[in-house]
């Protein structure tokens, strides 16, 4: 997908204040607990989601997310298609209080290129 280069520049501000995590590295932080959000739109969601997924899109996240999670320190991670509007989601929930907030980088494509459990599979 083509980006802006306005867009490209409010993810490259994100990404200064944002921590991201290898594909590796989420499902390790995962399977000790921390849960991991689908931030991508409702279609993307249905076309298939990493195993262990919640869906909180990216449009309503900042409206829904104290009521699913609230202790601001719980560790979440947060992926999109390619690891841009979760960064964007990301530095948002760190500007309302949460304290262990990462971004997948690569996103949903990192997840299927790593060849990493699916909605189907088991972590194990």
């Amino acid at each position: 997908m083509e980006h802006s280069d306005e867009f490209l520049a409010i993810v490259n501000d994100a990404k200064a204040r944002v921590n991201e995590l290898s594909v590796t590295e989420a499902i390790r932080r995962m399977q000790s607990g921390a849960v991991l959000i689908d931030v991508r739109e409702d279609q993307e969601w249905k076309s298939g989601f990493a195993s262990g997924a919640i869906h909180l899109g990216r449009g309503v996240i900042e409206r829904d997310i104290v009521g699913k999670f609230p202790d601001k320190a719980t560790e979440i991670i947060l992926y999109c298609g390619g690891g841009y509007r979760s960064a964007l989601a990301a530095d948002m929930l760190q500007k309302m209080g949460y304290t262990n907030v990462y971004s997948l980088a690569g996103g949903w494509k990192a997840w299927l290129d790593a060849d990493a459990p699916l909605a189907t599979d088991d972590l194990g």
